[in-house]
């Protein structure tokens, strides 16, 4: 007797038996959720830049300090905080971090994993 049976772990990915065609793998969004996520991902660009000049980003610490005022300063302006909420779950945490180009960027990554968490959102 045959057994046909299979056990396939994709850690919470997809798995395809056939696929034809062209297929490319990745996170699809909406056009105004990628929208978003651009956005919002591009005004913290713009706030890690504003900080260079006040923090190094050549040591450790200096960009674990960077990050904590950028942090500081996201939750402090609600606007901002809001827009990055959505953002948040419109999408993923990973297509942000893609966006940016910062020495800080895994330090603010890490600050927006965990306030997802605490915010559950």
């Amino acid at each position: 007797m045959i057994d046909n049976r299979r056990a396939i772990n994709t850690s919470g990915g997809n798995y395809n038996e056939r696929i034809e065609g062209n297929y490319v793998q990745g996170n699809y969004y909406a056009g105004s959720q990628q929208k978003s996520i651009d956005e919002i991902a591009a005004e913290i660009q713009q706030l890690l830049e504003q900080l260079d000049k006040f923090y190094p980003t050549d040591t450790t610490t200096g960009k674990m300090a960077l990050a904590t005022e950028a942090m500081s300063r996201i939750e402090s302006n609600s606007s901002l905080a809001e827009r990055i909420i959505s953002a948040l779950q419109a999408g993923s945490i990973e297509a942000i971090a893609q966006l940016l180009n910062h020495p800080a960027t895994s330090f603010v990554i890490g600050a927006l994993e965990d306030w997802k968490k605490t915010k559950k959102i």
